[in-house]
């Protein structure tokens, strides 16, 4: 990896990498900010992102006295050491929760570190900091999650039991007129990877789209929250949760832009920092990115499965959420934003709120990258 161009930071933070090959199998490329010794806050960043995503966030809270890392999780970025091999060739136990914490723990003890005062995670990263506070409350102290509520682990069912309907969400989405189907299915799908490798737009056009309809710039983002998890409930969100049963991801983005100034959005994500993207995701590919959806969703047994270890545990850390006020990640999963007030799912007295950010869609921390910062550091206050 000595051979890349170092990437081009705000002042206050470094790239480095922690090599973590004969523990987790990973070489972790971050990024740091903060002076080594002070209270560790781990950043850990979503789909389709980086570490570069925290770089307008993570220096000012370094600022207040804390160590801050944000690292390319597996499948993303410089980080190394995860298979970069075809679909059907993964070993998809290596993206099961309980293995991407365990990356995380090999990550803080090579830092140096037993103990994490705060982890933070946005879309993806959401359940990354969530599921690590859940599991090991001892190391991770605090966590905030960012545009992806969290929700409690499964439950195991048995057939001498009364078992809760189950609902086919690809099936009655296809029934629909016109026909639909959900985007983490999708991202699960075969075609998925050279779908986003190659979107006929190119891909800066396609990136520069997915983000822009994403985020506030994007007028037709009003989002609610939904009664229930079914099809006609779901229905009426946005093509980018809910496609369009014959599109790929590139041809959603695409139609949903017609008419759309592809500049709005340069205003928190300049031409030469979206070129970042650009280059990193040219150079991976998504597969390994992607792998993370086909372990998480339903159609991964094995998934469901490893989380049964955690059933019926809460978070017991102080906890927030904080998003954008136009972001339906909030709500594409009925109920789970409220569960952070239901005892089942957080003990009672962590949770410390939610912040929801006006003029601000998905990508939160960095289309409001100043509001964030204050409502992290406040709660970085309470602890």
């Amino acid at each position: 990896m000595s051979n890349l161009e170092p990437l081009p930071l705000p002042e206050g933070i470094s790239e480095d990498y922690a090599d973590c090959t004969s523990s987790c199998g990973l070489r972790f490329h971050v990024l740091k900010a903060g002076k080594p010794g002070n209270p560790l806050v781990l950043f850990c960043h979503g789909y389709p992102e980086l570490a570069y995503s925290w770089r307008h966030v993570m220096y000012k809270v370094a600022e207040a006295g804390y160590y801050c890392v944000a690292m390319d999780q597996r499948g993303y970025g410089r980080t190394t050491g995860w298979e970069d091999k075809l679909y059907d060739q993964v070993d998809l136990t290596q993206y099961t929760m309980t293995n991407l914490v365990r990356d995380l723990m090999c990550l803080v003890y090579k830092l140096g570190y037993t103990e994490v005062a705060c982890i933070i995670g946005h879309d993806f990263g959401g359940v990354s900091s969530a599921m690590s506070a859940l599991m090991r409350p001892d190391v991770f102290k605090a966590t905030i999650q960012m545009s992806h509520p969290h929700h409690p682990p499964p439950t195991p069912q048995f057939d001498d039991q009364p078992q809760k309907a189950v609902v086919d969400i690809q099936a009655e989405l296809a029934k629909l007129n016109p026909p639909r189907k959900h985007y983490k299915w999708y991202n699960s799908s075969p075609e998925a990877a050279n779908d986003w490798n190659y979107p006929s737009q190119g891909l800066e056009k396609y990136l520069r789209g997915y983000f822009h309809l994403k985020s506030a710039d994007w007028d037709h983002n009003k989002p609610h929250s939904l009664p229930a998890w079914g099809a006609k409930d779901i229905a009426i969100m946005p093509e980018y949760y809910v496609m369009r049963k014959e599109d790929s991801f590139p041809q959603s983005v695409e139609r949903n832009m017609q008419g759309e100034d592809y500049s709005k959005t340069e205003s928190w994500l300049t031409p030469e920092e979206l070129a970042i993207y650009v280059k990193e995701w040219s150079r991976t590919g998504f597969q390994g990115a992607l792998n993370w959806y086909r372990a998480q969703t339903a159609s991964t047994p094995q998934s469901k499965k490893d989380m049964f270890l955690y059933a019926g545990r809460r978070l017991e850390v102080p906890c927030a959420f904080i998003s954008g006020k136009q972001d339906w990640g909030n709500y594409q999963q009925p109920g789970a934003l409220e569960a952070y007030e239901d005892e089942k799912s957080v003990k009672p007295g962590c949770f410390k709120g939610t912040t929801m950010v006006d003029h601000a869609g998905h990508w939160v921390q960095q289309e409001q990258s100043e509001v964030v910062t204050k409502a992290v550091l406040n709660f970085l206050k309470q602890l």
